[in-house]
């Protein structure tokens, strides 16, 4: 045997050993890592504000938190909103629950000849055994809907508290940073650092204020069509249509519809329309010119990111991907040597196919009248 072949196994062992350790450690705290990433974006996204207030002679800890207690208020008030909002229409649903199935019991009656009546329909579901099986499983679930809400609440304070000390101690966490890098990767850490802060804080204030002129378009609808909870349903549809991509504005108008729809059913239809039409006014109109210095990308590449996002990180994904590519995008800019285009028309796009049929019939005709003009004789010329 020779003498390397026993510290070869051994190594290799080692080494194996090593890389089982890392990945169950990673897939241990996997969680944990993105609550730190997102943690990260989104001191990244409250920088700019914490650093105006810095510059001004406030301190960095106080600054961060009249930021979050602003954000905390803020989200506390929607929550309140909606909150409110679905406990009327739920008190309102079950007051209004025997109405509702005598109309359905009437129509089922007309139309296939029946004689149901209410007293029945409520005995027969009351004693049915899918209706005890549900009771049953909904009290033994209760146990874990709240482990989840209480999960939930100690994700979001995690991410806060993260967030929290990112953002107060910024340039601490620079300073420590840098001072294990050489002086020209520095310089490059701290312009993809600034860049970074730029284009998450520019997406956070232009999806913001996008969110305040849907809601407000959103309320005014409400209020003329007279669907209750207007301000809660402005609200929601507000932040809910631009804080998730892609999808957003579909997944909020449908809380609107369905209460419309309660009202009047043709009520229903209008919002349908007016969340379409104000969909391609935001898309075309209104998002262009509120972020095309903040996070200027194309809308294919935002949407190819979001779904890249959502694959990889899941809804937290998709929250970055945009921020996240914008960034990139502007790191990556400085570094690509761009040219003058040429003044072509087909760079435009103005060349269409009956133009270029055109120019081959004329390009044919003149070789064939260059070919033909050597053949004429003196006579013909003298003529």
């Amino acid at each position: 045997m020779p003498r390397w072949l026993p510290r070869a196994l051994v190594l290799a062992l080692a080494l194996y050993a090593c890389f089982q350790l890392g990945s169950w450690a990673f897939h241990q705290l996997v969680g944990l890592l993105v609550n730190i990433l997102l943690a990260f974006f989104l001191a990244l996204a409250i920088e700019p504000a914490v650093g105006r207030m810095a510059a001004r002679g406030m301190r960095r800890g106080l600054a961060t938190f009249l930021v979050f207690f602003a954000v905390l208020v803020t989200g506390v008030g929607f929550v309140v909103l909606l909150g409110s909002m679905l406990a009327g229409q739920i008190v309102d649903m079950v007051e209004n629950f025997p109405k509702y199935l005598d109309s359905l019991i009437n129509w089922t009656n007309q139309h296939f000849h029946t004689e149901l009546s209410r007293v029945e329909v409520q005995d027969s579901v009351l004693r049915s055994g899918w209706l005890q099986k549900y009771v049953q499983n909904s009290a033994a679930g209760v146990l874990d809907v709240s482990a989840t809400l209480l999960g939930g609440l100690f994700k979001l304070l995690t991410i806060f508290l993260f967030s929290f000390y990112f953002a107060a101690d910024g340039p601490r966490l620079r300073r420590a940073l840098c001072s294990v890098l050489p002086p020209a990767k520095q310089t490059e850490v701290l312009r993809a650092w600034e860049i970074a802060v730029d284009k998450t804080g520019g997406y956070l204030y232009s999806r913001g204020l996008m969110a305040l002129i849907s809601g407000v378009a959103h309320f005014v609808l409400f209020e003329v069509l007279g669907v209750p909870y207007a301000p809660a349903l402005a609200v929601w549809v507000g932040l809910v249509s631009q804080f998730i991509p892609t999808i957003g504005t579909y997944l909020a108008g449908a809380l609107p519809m369905l209460i419309a729809f309660t009202v009047d059913p043709w009520y229903a239809l209008w919002v349908l329309i007016f969340v379409v039409v104000y969909q391609q006014f935001e898309n075309y109109v209104l998002q262009p010119k509120l972020t095309s210095k903040t996070v200027d990308i194309h809308p294919a590449v935002a949407f190819g990111s979001v779904i890249a996002g959502t694959a990889l990180l899941g809804a937290v994904g998709a929250l970055i991907a945009i921020p996240a590519v914008a960034t990139l995008q502007a790191f990556l800019g400085a570094y690509v040597k761009r040219y003058d285009v040429t003044d072509d028309p087909r760079v435009h796009g103005h060349r269409r196919y009956g133009e270029a049929v055109v120019a081959r019939l004329q390009k044919a005709l003149h070789h064939k009248k260059d070919a033909a003009e050597p053949d004429r004789t003196p006579k013909d010329d003298q003529r």
